[in-house]
């Protein structure tokens, strides 16, 4: 893995924002990193990041490119017969988190750098205008520019119902296996 970190301070950091002059600015870019956790590791970090003082907020971008993280459930199990859970693989091609002066972690991806988004809200993404032309030409009707953000948003809907089945068909077949561990479809 690549990890290029880079702390500005300074007059100079006046690019990045205002407060960067004063706190600082923080760069980090983390390329093809792969790594396995147990779950016990993420809720034990919770006590480790709480302070009693307020930190100053320092802006700053953290880019990560091609990371590969494995998250395995290391609790005990409630059915010792139970073959455990399933690890958990998260793949992440390109995603940029920034930090403001406001203190807000913001999250865009990969071409969406015009536009960000605080990490709480959730919103859909518009449809290139190129996506209207691919219609074939000949004699056959193309969409119509109203027609493609209705279907993007049913497509984005149906996405969310599929995934949704397939882990409630997950969470149905583990309940099984609890109880009888040779279960197969």
């Amino acid at each position: 893995p690549e990890v290029c970190l880079r702390l500005e301070v300074g007059p100079s950091a006046a690019v990045h924002s205002p407060l960067a002059v004063q706190n600082g600015f923080l760069h980090m870019l983390v390329h093809s990193y792969t790594a396995e956790f147990f779950m016990s590791f993420l809720t034990n970090l919770g006590p480790f990041l709480e302070d009693e003082i307020i930190p100053e907020v320092m802006p700053m971008e953290i880019e990560v490119v091609n990371a590969k993280i494995t998250l395995k459930d290391d609790s005990p199990r409630v059915y010792p017969t139970s073959p455990g859970p399933v690890p958990i693989t998260l793949a992440v091609d390109h995603v940029i988190v920034k930090r403001r002066d406001d203190g807000v972690f913001y999250l865009t991806g990969e071409g969406s750098l015009k536009q960000e988004k605080p990490v709480s809200v959730l919103q859909e993404q518009k449809a290139p205008a190129e996506c209207v032309l691919a219609a074939p030409a000949a004699g056959a009707r193309g969409l119509q520019l109203k027609e493609v953000p209705e279907l993007q948003r049913e497509l984005q809907t149906m996405k969310l119902a599929l995934a949704e089945a397939n882990m409630d068909k997950a969470r149905l077949l583990q309940e099984i296996r609890k109880y009888n561990p040779l279960f197969q479809l």
